[in-house]
């Protein structure tokens, strides 16, 4: 049964195209040849992440479950936000200083992911250890792409507009902003369709940035 509420219909429909849209972007790069395969392996990662965390949310907001199914949903979306936030640092990392950088910082960036899970379920899944730990590694995934952006980096300036997307996204989220265009979409439904525009402009930085 889907849920009565309005704005988790909204909310939920916004999640499964941003979910379906990374996916299709994440094939589009994983098709792509590219002289460096590895880096592009872990922005593939990224984007599998991601949809895998739009889905679930989809189905958190579009149906009506019960209070401990929903409870269950969340736990393994968590994780996945949580594995693409420091995955997104992991990529900064081999952009910026190379790819063994990057392979030593992946299994730290990975138990990173792991502890910020862990916290959040101690804490009963506080929403707001994800947007710290979210703002603080695209902060800094921020400040080294626009370094390489002003060096010149093929791809840098989008990646960069991409993230900085990303914290608006977040600061919309976090915000009461509701709107209604046929429709009523609350603060996660605007969340969810600035962080669409993220994505794709995310990608097209990526996709440029690889054929460099």
């Amino acid at each position: 049964m889907w849920n009565p509420v309005e704005t988790e219909l909204t909310t939920a429909a916004t999640d499964a195209l941003l979910g379906l849209l990374c996916v299709g972007l994440a094939v589009w790069l994983a098709l792509s040849p590219v002289p460096a395969p590895w880096r592009r392996t872990v922005w593939v990662a990224v984007l599998a992440c991601m949809a895998a965390a739009s889905m679930l949310g989809a189905i958190a907001h579009g149906l009506a479950l019960s209070d401990a199914t929903r409870a269950m949903v969340w736990k393994p979306l968590y994780l996945s936000l949580g594995l693409a936030v420091a995955l997104v640092v992991v990529g900064a990392a081999g952009d910026c200083w190379g790819e063994p950088t990057a392979r030593w910082l992946l299994p730290w960036a990975v138990a990173a992911a792991v502890a910020f899970f862990a916290a959040s379920q101690l804490l009963g899944g506080a929403f707001v250890i994800f947007l710290a730990y979210e703002g603080a590694a695209t902060l800094a995934a921020l400040a080294i792409y626009g370094t390489l952006a002003a060096k010149g980096m093929p791809g840098a300036p989008a990646v960069t507009a991409g993230l900085a997307l990303s914290l608006v996204a977040a600061v919309v989220q976090m915000s009461g902003l509701s709107l209604r265009v046929g429709v009523r979409f609350d603060h996660n439904g605007l969340f969810h369709l600035v962080q669409i525009v993220a994505v794709i402009t995310l990608a097209i930085g990526l996709r440029r940035g690889m054929e460099g």
